[in-house]
């Protein structure tokens, strides 16, 4: 574990974004992680901050913070890596059946304040379901609080699951760089709610030309899904290119509303003219 400080400050939305910028965001130079650490235990440095260009610049080069509430910040970098292929996902028959008869609907970040809340009520069903249900959640306010203010600032993503009676029942939030989404976590309080809003993340990512999903660690419900694994170098390589990699931007109030029922179509998240 290390300690990191750099006094190079960059506003994200003046600067022009290539890999390299990104990654010398903010006020910290962060360690290489196969060099400080060759085991793969995961925890590459502690300190810092969750400001916005921090949290960019961590994630460009492959970090993401998780740390109990009033600790130090820690940075991880797990080995080996949890990602999904949108393009080689494939729903079960079960879901498939599931999204036909539903009258569901899929909306992009229309409730994130909502769904962040949600996955950090004990027992959220998370991307990286770190805590065994009923324990406290790692998702505390100074985490909600720092990726509120990416989904501000436009880096920061919610997909919501809607019932017939416009009642939040699922969702997922996480961070979109290039080519790339980074899941962080996903709720549901109605059966399977969850998985289709993972499915609609796949749609939206094919169709937004991105192309690998971060699932960050590993746990039975993402390989259910899909998920697989990577070695972490060969992670870093492919991140590299990918957040240097253009795809379409999920601005709030760009797509409309999509029917679950659709999934199983290939229809595209309809935009709005």
């Amino acid at each position: 574990m290390s300690d990191f400080t750099n006094d190079n400050n960059m506003n994200i939305h003046t600067t022009h974004i290539t890999p390299e910028t990104l990654k010398s965001l903010g006020r910290y130079d962060f360690p290489d992680p196969i060099s400080i650490d060759p085991d793969g235990i995961g925890v590459v440095a502690m300190g810092g901050d969750l400001a916005p260009d921090t949290l960019i610049s961590a994630y460009a080069q492959g970090l993401f913070p998780w740390f109990n509430e009033d600790e130090p910040i820690a940075w991880w970098c797990p080995d080996p890596r949890c990602v999904m292929v949108p393009t080689d996902y494939k729903p079960s028959k079960s879901l498939r059946k599931q999204a036909n008869r539903e009258r569901w609907q899929l909306t992009l970040n229309q409730a994130f304040d909502d769904v962040i809340h949600a996955c950090s009520l004990p027992r959220s069903d998370g991307l990286n379901n770190k805590q065994p249900e009923g324990e406290h959640t790692w998702i505390h306010n100074e985490m909600i609080e720092a990726y509120t203010e990416l989904h501000t600032q436009g880096f920061a993503h919610s997909i919501e699951i809607w019932d017939d009676k416009k009642q939040l029942i699922g969702g997922l939030y996480g961070l979109k760089i290039g080519g790339i989404y980074f899941g962080e976590s996903m709720f549901h309080t109605a059966s399977n709610a969850s998985k289709l809003a993972f499915w609609g993340l796949m749609r939206l990512c094919e169709q937004s030309q991105v192309a690998l999903v971060d699932c960050q660690l590993p746990n039975e419900h993402l390989l259910s899904l899909g998920a697989t694994i990577l070695p972490r170098a060969d992670f870093l390589t492919q991140l590299d290119t990918l957040i240097g990699t253009p795809s379409t931007l999920w601005q709030n109030g760009s797509h409309k509303p999509l029917p679950v029922s659709l999934l199983d179509t290939g229809q595209a998240w309809p935009l709005k003219l």
